[in-house]
């Protein structure tokens, strides 16, 4: 395997409405579609009760596939660096979205999700030297609302340990992409080897505590098998190469309110695939949330002063 250099950061581009823009954009949209399929997946095909060992097997191997692809190793500040991005993202990302899930109702651990975007708006502000965009966080606010809609039943109830997991899920991912924003890509790197650097990271991370919390499940079937092929091949190697391509080329407020797209596919996938169906509330809840994260990727433009 050859080794990387790191180079300076190229400047964040700007927004546009070329056909190029849009065309990174529908394609960056397809991870947070894919990792939409993460619950039904995991409840449907998976053994249950073990969450950090999925979370294992969604990292590592793909990362180590993602390695053998690119043949290149981070190198000087980038084997800190990956270890950083990849625990924000995923290695810690995982495991807190898996233990909101066990202690909250979907709906709500969905809608502590969909925060996101409003999180990673201030952390442009903190981190990027980015001015607020108050048209994005509004778009960001009313996402939250559209998601809650959709996925919050009247019988939704709280518990600290599953809020503050979920709030604690949103804002390390946050954090992981506004950091994987400012620090870019070394030069020759492409996205499959920043990938196989984070989920492999990622996976390290996560090996002792998977092996002696949860230990390897009992009984994994050819269902199971190919639960965890999806979680790690679709779910790991593919979307994440897609959305850290994306990061590098588009706004980072704007692809983070991509997110909404994970909520709404897993309830979609619901609808297709469990029997469930959605209400009337719900549907105008899907409509606002997708109207939210398209107007969140356009930017308004400002208004001329009028001469006297």
């Amino acid at each position: 395997m050859t080794t990387a250099t790191a180079t300076p950061n190229q400047p964040a581009t700007t927004p546009s409405a070329s056909s190029g823009s849009v065309g990174r954009t529908l394609i960056t949209a397809l991870a947070p579609a894919v990792w939409g399929s993460t619950y039904i997946v995991t409840t449907q095909l998976l053994p249950p009760g073990h969450p950090l060992f999925a979370a294992l097997l969604r990292s590592l191997p793909a990362g180590l596939i993602a390695l053998l692809i690119s043949r290149q190793l981070p190198r000087g500040s980038w084997w800190w660096k990956s270890l950083v991005l990849g625990t924000l993202n995923m290695g810690a990302f995982f495991p807190l979205l898996f233990v909101a899930a066990q202690h909250l109702p979907g709906g709500v651990a969905a809608t502590l999700g969909a925060t996101q975007p409003i999180m990673v708006a201030f952390l442009a502000v903190a981190i990027l030297r980015e001015r607020l965009s108050r048209w994005r966080v509004g778009w960001g606010v009313v996402g939250v609302l559209g998601v809650g809609l959709v996925v919050l039943g009247p019988g939704a109830g709280l518990d600290l340990t599953g809020v503050l997991a979920g709030i604690a899920g949103a804002l390390s991912m946050g954090v992981g992409v506004v950091l994987t924003k400012r620090w870019g890509r070394p030069e020759g790197v492409g996205a499959v080897g920043l990938c196989g650097w984070l989920l492999t990271a990622a996976g390290l991370v996560l090996l002792v505590p998977a092996l002696l919390i949860d230990g390897i499940p009992a009984g994994i079937d050819s269902y199971a098998v190919g639960g965890y092929l999806w979680l790690g091949l679709a779910g790991g190697l593919l979307s994440y190469t897609i959305w850290f391509a994306g990061i590098g080329r588009l706004p980072v407020t704007a692809t983070a309110l991509l997110g909404l797209l994970s909520p709404l596919m897993a309830a979609t996938l619901g609808v297709l695939l469990a029997g469930e169906a959605l209400s009337a509330l719900q549907l105008l809840g899907f409509a606002v949330a997708l109207t939210a994260m398209v107007a969140g990727q356009l930017s308004p433009k400002r208004r001329e002063p009028r001469l006297s």
